[in-house]
């Protein structure tokens, strides 16, 4: 890697090519970083990495399936050799478990008869392949001079929204894969922020609200630009920013 007189922030966000990641993808190059598409399927990849690119942005795709920790250590060696280094990780990858559903239509997920190979599959993506990914991008995190880690989370993982009898959470059936599979990445946040802190990489969880996607079937109400908003301000904190947080658009979330 060629040294340059100014660092040249890169980020990576897994699962960029639609929806909320690719939102936050376009919102960070528009801040003039280097952005990393993270997708299982290549082609996909690198048609978002070239539309960025046609807006101006500086994007290439990065071929990663968070479930396939060989895809993960090859695209770390890429990002190695390429760039040296990782600023910015948003870790938004992620799976319902019920396919193009809305949650309040999530049937397969009620817990006393759930497949427990769905949960499985669930937590494979949302839990086990953020530490996979992390892991493998915490050598390069640790050369950037204010990394950041964002974990993508949702309201639906606080325990204490979905416990309230008279909450809105109350209206949407229960679920035994996605839900805690999220609190379980909510927990995990805090686990790796309190191990990373002292090395100035702050970890935090964020929570988009009900977005537009396909992984709702797009029954939400907000546009993908909208729910990466709080990905991205997390990710471009400052020194003095939070770690070990849970955070929407509106602010803290309680766990």
């Amino acid at each position: 890697m060629s040294e340059h007189t100014t660092h040249q922030k890169v980020a990576l966000v897994t699962g960029a090519n639609k929806g909320i990641g690719r939102a936050a993808a376009e919102q960070l190059a528009a801040q003039g970083m280097t952005v990393l598409i993270g997708a299982r399927d290549p082609r996909r990849g690198e048609e978002a990495a070239a539309a960025l690119r046609a807006a101006g942005g500086d994007a290439y795709a990065v071929t990663l399936d968070v479930t396939d920790p060989a895809t993960v250590q090859a695209a770390a060696k890429q990002v190695e050799e390429r760039f040296g280094h990782l600023d910015v990780l948003i870790n938004n990858a992620g799976i319902s478990g019920s396919g193009q559903v809305s949650p309040e239509d999530a049937h397969d997920q009620v817990p006393s008869s759930v497949d427990l190979d769905m949960v499985r599959a669930v937590f494979e993506t949302n839990v086990f392949g953020v530490i996979t990914v992390t892991n493998a991008m915490l050598p390069l995190l640790r050369r950037s001079p204010a990394p950041r880690i964002v974990n993508v989370s949702s309201h639906a993982s606080s325990l204490t929204l979905t416990s309230d009898p008279d909450g809105p959470f109350t209206a949407l059936l229960p679920s035994a894969a996605y839900t805690p599979s999220k609190t379980a990445l909510t927990a995990l946040t805090v686990q790796y922020a309190n191990e990373l802190r002292q090395d100035g990489i702050l970890v935090n969880a964020a929570a988009p609200g009900f977005v537009d996607t396909d992984a709702n079937n797009h029954t939400g109400h907000l546009t993908p630009a909208q729910g990466a908003a709080i990905l991205v301000r997390l990710a471009t904190l400052g020194a003095d920013g939070p770690t070990a947080g849970f955070f929407s658009e509106e602010g803290a979330l309680p766990w």
